[in-house]
């Protein structure tokens, strides 16, 4: 176990080192007997954006209907993955922000479900620059965000898992999220490939990872496209979606 510790540690350094350009990093791995599948993104080469509403005003819904949408220029997905809790129609839960355009305000109280379980969290970026940054904290100090999205709890805050994460939960789930390196110039989006807990789920983040900050995105309903790894995960309609863009002859 401590030499799969180890391997996994390194796997993490390697991880947020620059990547070739117009690559995108996704892989499966195995950590303390669970498995996920994560893509990196550089937040200097890859085109990171959020998708939630089609030029008609309706929810894009699925990954499908997103690459449809792009294929028009010439682009598609390099991966994706649901990008934060939302309502019954689809609209966001809380702030939202996409290409610059504010759809949703920042909702600082606490509330049912894990979106309340405070503290919760917002993931900000923008070209060259990505970071996940707690709510209370972000309204202390506002970013300027070109995409931002809401989520919660946060997983890793500062280094440290969230207070109300137990070690010897019981309550099982796949789960997705991400989390920021330091510098900013790389976020890791991740989805579990197995059922677990919150603790379990961010204690990847910040001991196999080593990052000190990370977002919890959603649960019963997390699903990953990433061509790399053969995946198109099906299922109901999603609210927004998280993805990196890149040109048709790449994929």
């Amino acid at each position: 176990m401590r030499r799969l510790a180890r391997a996994i540690l390194s796997f993490g350094a390697a991880l947020l080192a620059p990547l070739a350009a117009s690559a995108l990093d996704c892989q499966n791995v195995v950590f303390r007997d669970n498995s996920y599948a994560l893509c990196k993104v550089d937040m200097a080469q890859d085109d990171l954006r959020l998708f939630l509403y089609d030029k008609t005003g309706e929810p894009y819904g699925y990954f499908s209907a997103v690459n449809d949408a792009l294929a028009s220029d010439d682009q598609t997905l390099g991966f994706a993955m649901n990008g934060g809790m939302y309502h019954t129609d689809r609209a966001p839960v809380g702030y939202y922000v996409e290409d610059g355009k504010q759809v949703r305000g920042v909702v600082p109280n606490a509330g049912p479900g894990n979106f309340g379980l405070l503290p919760n969290g917002i993931l900000c970026f923008g070209k060259g620059h990505a970071e996940v940054i707690e709510t209370l904290s972000f309204l202390d100090h506002p970013r300027d965000c070109r995409f931002a999205t809401q989520s919660g709890p946060m997983l890793v805050i500062d280094g440290q898992l969230h207070p109300k994460f137990l070690p010897d939960s019981t309550s099982y789930n796949i789960r997705n999220g991400v989390g920021t390196s330091d510098d900013g110039r790389s976020a890791v989006f991740v989805i579990s490939n197995n059922a677990v807990t919150f603790h379990d789920f961010a204690a990847f983040f910040r001991d196999g990872l080593g990052l000190n900050n990370a977002l919890f995105l959603e649960g019963s309903v997390s699903r990953l496209y990433a061509p790399s790894l053969d995946r198109n995960d099906l299922g109901r309609q999603l609210g927004p979606i998280v993805g990196a863009v890149v040109p048709l002859t790449a994929n």
